[in-house]
């Protein structure tokens, strides 16, 4: 069963309306959390890339990613959730985990599950919620993994068309 309906979510995924590059977090979160996540990548087997700049590295231990000097460019991991879905997290801090999906790539129903299954595999490991915001409106979710669902929800109504 499917944790959304395109139908019903659609409105949230067109990137015309709402960015195309929507804002997804974990809020609240520690340097454990970012290794966890770092695990659940490998363990999954999900294709990814660590990079710092230009620099393309093995995949550190969380600690040594959020421990870089203040002028350093931001590190950021590709993860690859199907050969084209992408979702890249930047290490911006250790109390959010943050990363970028592209709306263009989750168009449909099968996209959609394949996100659903990713937000909750995330949250699971976490045991975080983890919330959709649409580009540059941090603090307005609008979809994420609900702990106490134990599935991605709405958290906002689309508007009228």
């Amino acid at each position: 069963m499917a944790d959304l309906l395109w139908d019903d979510v659609k409105w949230f995924f067109d990137p015309h309306l709402m960015g195309s590059l929507p804002d997804v977090s974990v809020p609240e979160a520690s340097r454990l959390d970012w290794q966890d996540l770092l695990d659940l990548v490998v363990e999954r087997g999900w294709r990814c890339q660590y990079s710092e700049g230009e620099r393309v590295l093995a995949l550190p231990r969380a600690e040594a990613a959020l421990s870089r000097p203040t002028d350093a460019e931001c590190p950021n991991l590709r993860v690859w959730l199907t050969a084209d879905v992408l979702a890249i997290f930047r290490f911006y801090s250790d109390e959010a985990i943050d990363f970028d999906v592209d709306l263009r790539e989750l168009q449909g129903q099968e996209r959609l599950d394949v996100f659903c299954s990713f937000l909750r595999k995330i949250g699971r490991r976490l045991g975080k919620p983890v919330l959709m915001h649409p580009e540059g409106a941090d603090g307005h979710p609008v979809l994420g993994f609900d702990i106490a669902a134990d599935r991605v929800v709405l958290l906002a109504e689309p508007l009228a068309r």
